[in-house]
C-alpha cells in the first residue's frame, strides 16, 4: 500500500527556517530517521520511504506554497495514490504553537497551498495534519510572520513538535485517519 505524504513549505535557503516550511522539516525529519535522501524529481523533492510494511513517499514541492497543487496532483496521478492515503503537512495559524492536529478534511483556512491543492483536486476531502504556529499579535502582519525565521523561544521547542508530527505521520499510515486522529488529537 502506497501513501503520498507532502510536506508543504517554500524552496529555497531564504525560506528552510521559515514558519511556513514546518511541512517540509517533517518529511526532511521522517527521511533521515531511515537515512534516507531527496531527489530532484519532477514538481518535487522526493524521497521513498518503508514504514510497517507500507511505502510512503515523501515530497515537498519544488513549485512554491501557493501552486503546490501541481505538485500533489502529479505525484497522485503517477503513483495512483487516493485521496485517503494522501497527508498535507502544513503550519496553521488558528492553532496555538505546538499544537499538532490530524484532519480528514476541511477547509483552507486562509492556507494558499491548500487553497491551490483544493483547486486542483477539486474538494476538500483529503486528511491533513495542521501545525500550529500561533497568530501574530498584530493585525496585517500574517505574511512576514509566517515567512519569518522562529523566535529563540520558539526554537526550543521545535524539534519536539517535529518528533511529535512525525510520530502523528506514522500512526495515520499505520492506523487509518479514525484510530490516528484519536490518538494525535487528544
Amino acid at each position: 500500500m502506497k501513501f503520498l505524504i507532502v510536506g508543504l513549505g517554500n524552496k529555497g535557503a531564504e525560506y528552510a527556517e521559515t514558519r511556513h516550511n514546518i511541512g517540509f522539516k517533517v518529511v526532511d525529519e521522517l527521511a533521515k530517521e531511515v537515512g534516507v535522501s531527496f531527489q530532484n524529481e519532477t514538481l518535487a523533492h522526493i524521497a521513498r520511504i518503508k514504514y510497517k510494511g507500507k511505502q510512503l513517499i515523501l515530497i515537498k514541492p519544488t513549485t512554491y506554497m501557493n501552486l503546490s497543487g501541481k505538485a500533489v496532483n502529479y505525484w497522485m496521478q503517477k503513483e495512483k495514490i487516493e485521496k485517503a492515503n494522501l497527508l498535507v503537512i502544513l503550519d496553521d495559524l488558528n492553532f496555538d504553537f505546538g499544537t499538532v492536529r490530524l484532519k480528514p478534511r476541511g477547509s483552507d483556512g486562509g492556507h494558499n497551498g491548500l487553497k491551490d491543492i483544493q483547486g486542483i483536486l477539486n474538494t476538500t476531502e483529503y486528511p491533513r495534519l495542521r501545525i500550529g504556529i500561533s497568530r501574530p499579535d498584530q493585525k496585517g502582519v500574517q505574511v512576514d510572520y509566517v515567512l519569518g525565521e522562529w523566535s529563540d523561544e520558539e526554537k526550543k521547542t521545535l524539534d519536539s513538535i517535529i518528533t511529535k508530527s512525525c510520530e502523528a505521520t506514522k500512526k495515520f499510515v499505520s492506523l487509518g485517519i479514525s484510530l490516528a486522529m484519536n490518538e494525535v488529537n487528544k
